[in-house]
């Protein structure tokens, strides 16, 4: 995410590196080059300058002030103060209070807003502890109603639909009506979209909005889109004023753009971000901590508050008793991986770790490093599984034939394993020994040794 940007800037940075001051030519050079990288990240030019006019304000505002101060870390420090303001200053929450509360989501085809609907429903059941339910008013796109459905029953969340009515007005009106009859507190309504901006969609949307009257409207916009996102972004907030914006696909080859100029552009905050098709893959979008990550500075805070909706207080007492007796097996293994799991796809996970993401730039990880451990595990037996003192050269070329990896993979696995556990067994018995969040040892490589 924003990997092209990032690298950009930390390049602005060395121009002040290692020089013994702050002065007019070196923060002159380093403010050049970060306009560069805005600009190269699809940020509007006139936004792009009037940043880098308060950067440079700022750091030679602090040429007397700050003398022992090193130029380099206070410029990242100004650039990440400006870019968080940037990006709206703070975190703004959704309103989603009233009988139901009642979400209205907007956007072009093909920018997730489906996908966001069930991610949203999923949020607001586990995260508010509230009973959504999804209201299928995208009336043209023939699988819409489908994809809907499948992602609500994949979530235990119902899902208001009327197959014959081809009025989305209609339909919206009655969902409320049966939410309040129902007991749903909140109400997700999807909204249909066209490839681009034209009068029947906006006219659409307009008149579902002053029907159902949203406690809150959400626009929600592709981030890879860069600057044409902010264009209909400003195009959309004309016609229906919505209360905030969800950027998706972040996770693909995104520069940026949008993400830094939406905010200053339809003075209207970004509420949510949204990687990967998986539902949990939703976060609030924090501006701080964004710009943390564009600096690469990773995200340990959203990472932790990751691992604590997950984590059992009981289970980690059991597995903390485990690693003192140096008993800690491919079960307990198997259950903190799919723990990590239901966090989000492994990349994202790591990048939030200070230095992760520049040290594992182009290294080759995906979800299918946990898929292939697992499949090693569940070739198994469960004594195996319960004693991993049991693995001889007979019950891996046994394993390998079930999961279908080789026996040096097999061998790599287990012993990554062992070193693994005696390491966990030497800090639990530490006065600071604590519990781990997951596994952080043990993936084979794909295909080879």
């Amino acid at each position: 995410m924003f990997e092209s940007l990032s690298d950009r800037l930390e390049s602005a940075f060395k121009v002040v590196t290692g020089k013994n001051k702050i002065t007019e030519l070196n923060v002159a050079e380093s403010i050049k080059e970060i306009r560069r990288a805005l600009v190269a990240a699809d940020v509007n030019y006139k936004i792009a300058k009037e940043f880098t006019d308060k950067v440079r304000e700022k750091a030679l505002g602090t040429e007397n002030v700050l003398k022992n101060v090193n130029p380099g870390q206070l410029m990242v420090k100004i650039v990440m103060d400006e870019l968080t303001e940037l990006m709206g200053g703070q975190s703004v929450g959704i309103n989603v209070k009233g009988n139901p509360g009642v979400v209205l989501v907007a956007g072009l085809q093909g920018s997730g807003k489906t996908t966001f609907s069930g991610k949203l429903a999923k949020f607001l059941k586990e995260q508010r502890k509230l009973n959504p339910l999804l209201v299928a008013c995208d009336v043209y796109r023939p699988a819409a109603i489908d994809q809907l459905t499948v992602l609500g029953e994949s979530i235990k969340v119902a899902i208001y639909k009327e197959v014959e009515n081809k009025n989305p007005v209609e339909i919206a009106k009655n969902a409320i009506a049966y939410a309040k009859a129902n007991s749903h507190q909140v109400v997700i309504v999807d909204t249909a979209g066209r490839l681009a901006v034209d009068e029947a969609m906006m006219d659409e949307v307009e008149n579902i909005k002053k029907a159902i009257q949203p406690t809150e409207t959400l626009f929600v916009v592709d981030s890879m889109t860069g600057q044409d996102a902010v264009n209909t972004a400003e195009a959309f907030n004309t016609r229906i004023n919505f209360d905030g914006v969800v950027l998706t696909k972040l996770d693909g080859d995104t520069r940026g753009g949008a993400a830094l100029s939406i905010k200053y552009t339809v003075g209207k905050p970004i509420k949510f971000v949204s990687q990967g098709e998986k539902l949990d893959a939703l976060d609030v979008f924090y501006p701080d901590r964004m710009a943390q990550r564009i600096l690469g500075m990773g995200d340990i805070v959203s990472l932790v508050e990751k691992a604590q909706m997950d984590f059992d207080e009981e289970e980690a007492k059991r597995l903390e008793k485990k690693m003192k007796q140096n008993k800690f097996d491919f079960n307990d293994f198997l259950g903190q991986m799919q723990t990590i799991k239901k966090m989000g796809d492994l990349k994202s996970l790591l990048n939030m770790i200070p230095g992760v993401s520049k040290a594992l730039k182009d290294a080759p990880i995906d979800d299918k490093a946990l898929v292939r451990i697992e499949a090693i595990i569940q070739s198994m037996t469960p004594k195996e599984r319960s004693n991993p003192d049991l693995m001889n050269l007979s019950r891996k070329k046994r394993i390998a034939r079930g999961c279908g990896q080789t026996v040096e993979q097999i061998n790599l696995f287990v012993r990554n394993f062992e070193q693994m556990r005696k390491m966990m067994h030497q800090f639990a018995n530490t006065p600071m020994g604590k519990m781990p969040m997951g596994p952080g040892m043990g993936v084979p490589p794909r295909g080879g040794k």
